[in-house]
């Protein structure tokens, strides 16, 4: 029994540690950086089904809207805003148990419309599967942000 406490304790202390060094992230040429070739990873600004989700868009101003998301980040459990620029957001989130690092990148492109589209990204720094993590955060996400701005 004591050695397989001991294996339990030291797998989760070499998979605690597993956080990922920062990916290249943030804007090129008006686009989020793609998704990698796994499917734990969401994109607005991609053409294929398995990584596709709708992009957020809102009735508000773009200081307004980066507010609301800003102030979603920051009540948001294990999540820590990292950048924040004129047009672009990023945060780390990481999973509860083993402490793996989740990146969530908001681009706001300048619009002249009532409308504000927000474009999205949500990727794991690691492992293959996500089981639907980042997806479920970006709508989270949406959900809470319409509830600001429906007011």
């Amino acid at each position: 029994m004591k050695k397989i406490i001991t294996v339990v304790l030291a797998t989760f202390l070499l998979l605690a540690g597993c956080t990922g060094s920062s990916p290249e992230l943030g804007l090129e040429n008006g686009y989020l950086k793609k998704c990698p070739d796994k499917p734990n990873c969401v994109n607005s600004q991609v053409n294929d089904k398995e990584h596709f989700i709708k992009p957020i868009l809102v009735t508000s101003t773009q200081i307004d809207t980066k507010k609301h998301i800003l102030q979603i980040l920051r009540e948001s459990k294990r999540t820590e805003v990292k950048d924040v620029g004129n047009d672009y957001i990023r945060a780390e989130v990481s999973s509860a148990v083993f402490r793996f690092i989740d990146d969530v990148e908001f681009y706001f492109p300048e619009t002249q419309s009532k409308e504000m589209l927000i474009h999205v990204r949500s990727a794991s720094r690691l492992g293959y599967y996500d089981f639907g993590v980042n997806r479920k955060r970006v709508e989270d996400i949406r959900n809470k942000l319409s509830s600001y701005t429906s007011n």
